[in-house]
């Protein structure tokens, strides 16, 4: 069997976000119906296709020997080994509190797709990222022309299950069991599409699709898109005048997006529909001292998976965190809220990506409201996105730059060295 990274990744990688499409499928027809069904069954239904297509694809990463020798790194092993000692130590800690072994274990599925971040790092490393980002997202085009037809279809004549969108009917949800998953993912598309020259008009219909969806996260999301396309596209000496009014113009996209109109909901106001409120008592309530505040209070007690198997407030300090900075807290405690920052940090100061700003930027706004590392795709589209800005370091861009005598694609523009 002869392994071709370049041409085999792109396809691997739609093929996995593409199950998408099917994961959800028993969900989506019940809600065309006007009718919701309890999440407890929709995890079930063909979750089970996606985790296989994660398997193929670690699979086709340790049968790659580039990406198995990038893998296996020191710098790759010595990170991974500090990340599973602090892991065992939560799970250790968990246990402690006499929580079931399953309760910590659904607190690891913020890792899940960590496998795609390290694929992402390593070809980015190879000097293969660029090539392979552009021929997954010319794939992605199919998959997002489905889901317009979809959405559309869905603004126009579903029931209002969700609320109403702006073109009438309910607000459309794709081949997703809510329409803030499907504006999550729409909003990570318009991400990808920003990161690849030429996909513009792509990128304008995910950021549609992200308003139609009448998500609050999404929209901010798509919104610090555009933002991030215009600051580009500026001379440097006149950025000053789009960067002096971003705050004012944050605030007013917050009060646009929980506006009826959008949202499509007349409970948008983040202050009334509950979300500050828990927040405020999960504080109160399940913070009793110094080791909760460090360590957290149980790992995996607010993951939806908990929620799910077991019923709601089943557990002293169980909760539904919608945040993923309080599901960090809840799980890893203080330090390891501060090592994902840290992370997100360290991203911006070693990569020389050109839009690191952006990808880091996204995945800290997009965790604000939303605990986007347990949805699926838009997991799998960040982690590679996140890997792949990561290593794009100043010593793999140095080694690029002495290629650029390479052969370059008149269809793409990029340099193909490892052709």
């Amino acid at each position: 069997m002869r392994i071709r990274l370049e041409k085999d990744l792109p396809v691997l990688l739609i093929a996995l976000v593409g199950a998408s499409t099917v994961a959800s499928l028993p969900q989506v027809e019940s809600a065309w119906a006007g009718i919701k069904e309890v999440y407890g069954e929709q995890e079930m239904g063909l979750r089970i296709l996606r985790e296989a297509l994660l398997a193929v694809l670690i699979v086709y990463a340790w049968l790659e020997p580039r990406l198995r020798n990038g893998i296996f790194s020191s710098s790759v092993l010595a990170f991974l080994g500090v990340i599973c000692s602090y892991v065992l130590f939560e799970v250790g800690y968990a246990l402690y509190l006499d929580l079931p072994l399953v309760v910590p274990m659904t607190g690891l599925r913020v890792f899940e797709y960590l496998p795609v971040a390290l694929i992402g790092f390593v070809t980015s490393r190879l000097g293969a990222g660029d090539y392979v980002l552009y021929k997954f997202a010319s794939y992605l085009r199919y998959y997002l022309a489905l889901q317009t037809v979809l959405a559309i279809a869905q603004a126009l004549w579903a029931p209002p299950l969700f609320g109403v969108s702006m073109l009438g009917g309910g607000r459309p949800f794709g081949t997703f069991v809510s329409p803030n998953l499907f504006g999550a993912t729409m909003a990570t598309c318009a991400l990808v599409f920003a990161l690849v020259p030429g996909m513009r008009r792509w990128l304008a219909l995910s950021v549609f699709l992200a308003l139609l969806s009448g998500s609050r996260t999404a929209f901010i999301s798509s919104l610090l898109v555009v933002f991030f396309q215009v600051y580009a596209a500026l001379r440097p000496r006149d950025r000053w005048a789009l960067l002096m009014p971003a705050p004012i113009l944050a605030v007013g996209a917050l009060i646009l997006a929980s506006s009826p109109l959008l949202s499509g909901r007349d409970d948008a106001d983040p202050t009334q529909d509950g979300r500050i409120d828990l927040w405020q008592r999960v504080f109160a309530d399940h913070v009793h001292g110094p080791m909760d505040v460090l360590f957290g209070w149980g790992l995996g007690l607010s993951s939806n998976t908990v929620n799910l198997l077991f019923g709601a407030e089943y557990f002293p300090g169980q909760f539904d965190s919608d945040s993923l900075y309080l599901f960090l807290l809840n799980g890893y405690g203080v330090i390891g809220l501060l090592a994902y920052l840290t992370f997100l940090w360290i991203t911006t100061r070693m990569s020389v990506h050109p839009n690191k700003g952006l990808v880091t930027m996204f995945i800290f706004a997009a965790g604000l409201t939303f605990n986007m590392w347990e949805y699926f795709p838009q997991n799998a589209l960040l982690m590679l996105l996140w890997g792949m800005v990561l290593g794009c370091a100043a010593k793999t861009h140095a080694v690029n730059s002495d290629m650029a005598q390479a052969p370059v694609s008149a269809q793409t523009g990029y340099s193909q060295p490892w052709r």
